[in-house]
């Protein structure tokens, strides 16, 4: 089945089952039932299996799962089992946070330059990532191969770095501006406006009372 027809809930789901799967593994766990990894992941095992099943068969009934296994397999599955190269467009808050947040060159998400217009800014290196004018991204990136562009400017800037990014042939987008970009079809981009998630925080837990 070609990936592109692959449920997204699905692919997000793939990523709990890796975090799950990497906590069993640090505990010494070489084996695990699909009832079990589906609690700890909060889905119920017949999902589960139907996730997996889109991929091919894993385990073996009566059995189980190989937890390095299954883990090598999924990541494989969604291509972290390699380091991608990223840039950032926008050096404030949430930029400085992205930049200093160790976890994701860990995970193989590893920025190798960032980009602000603020001359304050540009020159700085912020743990191990240099900041360089917006100007020079062109030669930047011919420098760096990269293949994923994170925006954390103003909205009013999201779409000029967008296209920025697709012009220099970056095809994963990682938007953190509280607004909607345009793209072509062989581009993906994935919207992450944090406003929003505090707003659905707030309509449940107001249900709360």
């Amino acid at each position: 089945m070609s990936d592109f027809k692959i449920p997204g809930i699905t692919v997000y789901r793939l990523a709990l089952y890796v975090r799950a799967l990497e906590r069993f593994l640090a505990e010494g766990k070489e084996l695990i039932s699909s009832e079990e990894l589906a609690r700890e992941c909060g889905v119920n095992s017949a999902q589960l299996r139907k996730d997996l099943s889109y991929f091919g068969q894993f385990g073996v009934r009566g059995v189980g799962y190989s937890v390095p296994a299954l883990l090598k397999h999924i990541k494989r599955i969604l291509g972290t089992d390699r380091e991608w190269p990223m840039v950032l467009a926008g050096v404030g808050h949430l930029g400085m946070a992205l930049l200093n947040y160790d976890l994701l060159a860990q995970r193989g998400f590893r920025f190798v330059a960032a980009f602000d217009i603020d001359e304050k800014k540009i020159g700085r290196v912020i743990n191990d990532v240099y900041v360089y004018a917006l100007e020079q991204f062109g030669w930047v990136v011919k420098e760096h191969p990269v293949q994923i562009g994170v925006i954390a400017t103003p909205a009013s800037a999201a779409q000029e770095i967008a296209d920025l990014f697709i012009e220099h042939g970056i095809r994963g987008i990682l938007n953190f501006a509280p607004v909607r970009i345009k793209y072509p079809k062989n581009v993906v981009v994935e919207h992450s406006d944090l406003t929003i998630l505090f707003d659905k925080l707030a309509f449940y837990t107001r249900r709360l009372d």
